[in-house]
């Protein structure tokens, strides 16, 4: 009966200029740990780490724990779809489901991350997405139902293409911190 996360950890941070924003320190740890940490704490049962961009750099930083599973994605260079496809090689269809987790996210919390597992479980809908007012963030999750639709995606396509595509299928769980979606792609925002 497992739930499984899917942190994507293989991009180029291209908006840094050389720097991985993963590794990169944000108020004196690497970016990276915060949704780690989260996702250490809360009910997840197992979290996929998809390497790919300087994969030695980042797997380095990350403490050793029973959660973590390591995946290398070859094809990190075309687009997340790729990444998210080399996560679910280690996710089973005995699986109850799984949350993809963007891994540039510092501020999202293990409470939030519960909210979306305890809504997997309830078997009710296909996708389960958080919501604050009208927008729709990360992490997004799934039923395992789903994991043959995931198949196909190509390219630079992310979860929240699947939200769109089976709006009648998903559950929006309102949050009350806009912060939590926030994503950090520039240098000014590691001075948030």
């Amino acid at each position: 009966e497992m739930i499984k996360a899917i942190l994507l950890a293989a991009g180029q941070s291209k908006r840094l200029k050389g720097e991985n924003k993963l590794t990169k320190k944000f108020n004196n740890k690497p970016l990276i740990t915060y949704p780690l940490n989260s996702l250490l704490k809360s009910k997840v049962n197992k979290i996929i780490i998809v390497l790919g961009h300087q994969y030695e750099n980042v797997k380095k930083i990350i403490k050793n724990n029973k959660k973590n599973v390591f995946i290398y994605n070859k094809n990190y260079k075309k687009g997340m779809a790729f990444s998210i496809k080399a996560g679910l090689k280690k996710v089973s269809s005995k699986d109850k489901g799984f949350i993809i987790v963007q891994s540039d996210m510092p501020f999202i919390k293990s409470s939030e991350i519960n909210k979306l597992c305890s809504s997997i479980k309830s078997k009710k809908f296909l996708v389960h997405a958080l919501k604050h007012r009208n927008k729709i963030g990360n992490p997004i999750g799934f039923d395992i139902s789903i994991l043959k639709k995931f198949k196909k995606l190509r390219g630079n396509v992310g979860a929240k293409f699947m939200v769109k595509r089976l709006k009648n299928e998903t559950k929006f769980i309102k949050i009350n911190n806009p912060k939590s979606f926030k994503d950090f792609d520039r240098i000014s925002d590691f001075g948030a």
